[in-house]
């Protein structure tokens, strides 16, 4: 069974994500996307509000499964079995920061990163530039899908 792991904070899911994962579930048995836990950065959304995003964005596909996590991504892959890392790129810049992380991981690990490049239509879209839309009152529902959902 091939299981990629789709990691990030998802504050919160955007139209993008929800085309990388999408786009994943083709490739692989089973996405787990894993919202990972860092007590130091400030969130706009709960963990509880962006696992719920998640959820219910994938709540026909059952090769989707949302989890939490701390520590390192090739930690928690091994520690469910996962042999892939999935991960999306928007531009260069994400490419030469997800290289080096992909090389990194290689090297500590035998996980693979698999790199899937964003439709054209959300390669704009990103988790800062969706909040800063929320915190300034914009039309977020364009961003992101249907349910994620400003209280």
């Amino acid at each position: 069974m091939k299981k990629a792991l789709f990691p990030g904070s998802f504050d919160p899911l955007t139209l993008g994500h929800f085309d990388i994962i999408s786009r994943g579930v083709h490739l692989f048995d089973e996405v787990v996307i894993a919202i990972g836990i860092n007590a130091e950065k400030k969130y706009m959304f709960t963990l509880e509000e962006r696992k719920k995003f998640i959820e219910d964005a994938f709540k026909d596909e059952p090769k989707v499964k949302v989890v939490t996590y701390k520590g390192m991504t090739i930690d928690f892959c091994k520690e469910i079995n996962a042999e892939f890392i999935l991960r999306g790129l928007r531009n260069p810049a994400d490419f030469e920061f997800e290289k080096a992380i992909a090389h990194t991981n290689r090297k500590l690990s035998k996980i693979e990163t698999v790199f899937l490049l964003t439709a054209a239509r959300t390669s704009y879209i990103s988790s800062s530039i969706v909040r800063d839309v929320i915190r300034n009152k914009g039309d977020y529902k364009v961003l992101v899908p249907d349910s994620v959902r400003v209280k």
